[in-house]
């Protein structure tokens, strides 16, 4: 009997471990898995599960080393010298400073126009050339070994290693881009640094990675199989959650939070995050060049409403375009009838719209883009009801997660809903969303004194100071009112509970490295 147990128990051991896989509810499908052209949540999920890039991210979504093992910083804090580890690419090929040569200058090529290219304007020389008037070589980047990339900057950056962790500063593999092209995103073309490599893409369905065994530290990476899918039905997705076949899934349907609450409390994962909710507002449209009407608009929403009774996640109410709690920020600013009555606000409003020409009989009809998720589609259905108090009658377009981003780049819409996650701690990250020409300025937004404001404010060394010259940027902008502000918005995640790993952290960001079963 013992001879037969210890036999069996032999036979265990030498069976292989069961490969550990992990299935991550997307919330959208990605438009792209090229690191340049990345913008949205989804597709920051995969891209940062694929490539690392100098800095990355650790489980609390803080910078730390990738590529770079180490780094200087001249006295000035303008010239920082990056020291890159041996590592390699997920076809063998080394990874080289070259190739972030490659990643940066394709970055910020005008002709290449990615709405990422913003990232990088911190260096030298690289917002004037993404605008045409300066040629490549002027730009702030030497790759003068192949283990040393130096990056010279045009105003101190003390958060770089946090620019540098976004997927969009991640390196290119050269030889995969220039062979294939456009089609060096697919399958079996592909080639990562990451800890994962892609090995499968059907479209509106799933998302497969698999561990990179090329990566630095693949030894300590636990799980083998990473599956996306493109979950923009919440409750669905929640229904896969408990049925076990998702182990991640964001965001959570609103109207299921009770529930969630009473039954799976320690699933259900709500973070404030660095992140504003907002509506765009298309400066293009002949309908919305009125500042009375856009002034309105601000005036009829009753955010308070939306935060407290709507989405019931305990966020702030947002009348200002950076979250509280930005480092360096005082905060504060915000639009200034913020503190009447809603019933005060809406009342201005209505006499607003009549001075525009509108009116219960003449009403201003605008479309509305949002996506087709049934919290947006919900959110949808209050905000007609609360326009329509001062003379609108909103027009829903809902589109899928790509399309609907693709329409707001286009400004093919009149107001669009928008959210935006922080890429670093800092105020910038917020206003530069509205300087002139910006990729991700949906607003179509241009005031020279605003971007005068952001460019003095980049140049200030005095923390202090900086940040005075950027809530002046700010009010510019609210003056404006090129935005909708909704919220200050908070992450809604189900975890299941046999991951560990899953750290709470303000950027909403938890890269399947750190996770095990």
């Amino acid at each position: 009997m013992r001879t037969r147990l210890a036999f069996l128990l032999l036979l265990l051991c030498a069976l292989p471990a069961q490969a550990a896989t992990l299935n991550r509810g997307n919330g959208g499908e990605p438009e792209t898995l090229d690191p340049t052209f990345a913008a949205t949540q989804p597709e920051d999920n995969i891209v940062g599960d694929l490539m690392v890039g100098l800095t990355t991210l650790d489980a609390a979504a803080k910078a730390i080393p990738g590529m770079a093992e180490r780094w200087t910083v001249s006295q000035d804090g303008l010239t920082w010298t990056f020291h890159l580890r041996h590592a390699q690419w997920s076809d063998g090929q080394p990874v080289t400073a070259a190739d972030f040569d490659f990643a940066f200058r394709r970055l910020l090529n005008p002709k290449t126009a990615s709405r990422n290219a913003a990232n990088l304007w911190i260096i030298r020389n690289a917002q004037a050339h993404s605008g045409g008037k300066l040629p490549e070589t002027a730009l702030g980047i030497a790759a003068p070994r192949p283990d040393t990339i130096i990056l010279t900057l045009e105003h101190p950056g003390p958060y770089l290693p946090e620019l540098l962790a976004h997927v969009s500063a991640s390196p290119l593999p050269r030889h995969a881009v220039t062979k294939f092209g456009a089609a060096w995103t697919r399958p079996g073309t592909y080639i990562s640094n990451g800890p994962y490599r892609l090995s499968g893409w059907t479209p509106n369905d799933r998302i497969m990675l698999v561990k990179n065994p090329h990566f630095f530290d693949a030894a300590r990476v636990a799980i083998d199989t990473v599956t996306y899918f493109p979950t923009t039905d919440a409750d669905a997705a929640l229904r896969r959650f408990r049925a076990g076949e998702l182990d991640l899934q964001s965001p959570v349907p609103l109207a299921q939070l009770p529930w969630l609450r009473a039954n799976l409390p320690n699933a259900l994962k709500v973070t404030p995050s660095l992140a504003v909710g907002y509506l765009a507002i298309n400066l293009s449209s002949p309908k919305l060049k009125d500042a009375r009407v856009r002034r309105a608009l601000n005036l009829a929403i009753d955010r308070e409403t939306i935060t407290q009774k709507i989405l019931k996640l305990g966020e702030p109410p947002a009348y200002g375009i950076v979250p509280p709690g930005t480092a360096n920020y005082a905060g504060g600013v915000g639009f200034d009838f913020r503190a009447r009555p809603f019933a005060a606000r809406l009342t201005e409003a209505q006499v607003l719209m009549r001075g525009a020409g509108y009116g219960p009989a003449n009403r201003l009809t605008l479309t509305y883009a949002t996506t087709t998720s049934p919290d947006n589609r919900r959110l949808a259905a209050v905000l007609q009801a609360m326009a329509s108090q001062v003379y609108v009658k909103l027009e829903i377009a809902a589109a899928g997660v790509p399309i609907h981003f693709r329409n707001l780049r286009n400004r093919d819409y009149d107001l669009g809903l928008a959210n935006w996650y922080a890429d670093f701690n800092d105020a910038s990250n917020f206003l530069d969303l509205l300087r002139s020409g910006a990729g991700n300025n949906y607003a179509g937004y241009r005031n020279p004194a605003f971007d005068r404001l952001m460019d003095r404010a980049a140049a200030q060394a005095d923390p202090k100071a900086r940040g005075q010259l950027l809530a002046q940027a700010e009010r510019t902008a609210l003056a404006d009112y090129p935005w909708v502000p909704l919220r200050f918005a908070a992450q809604t995640e189900v975890v299941a509970r046999a991951l560990r790993g899953w750290t709470a952290n303000v950027r909403s960001l938890h890269r399947s490295r750190w996770l095990a079963k």
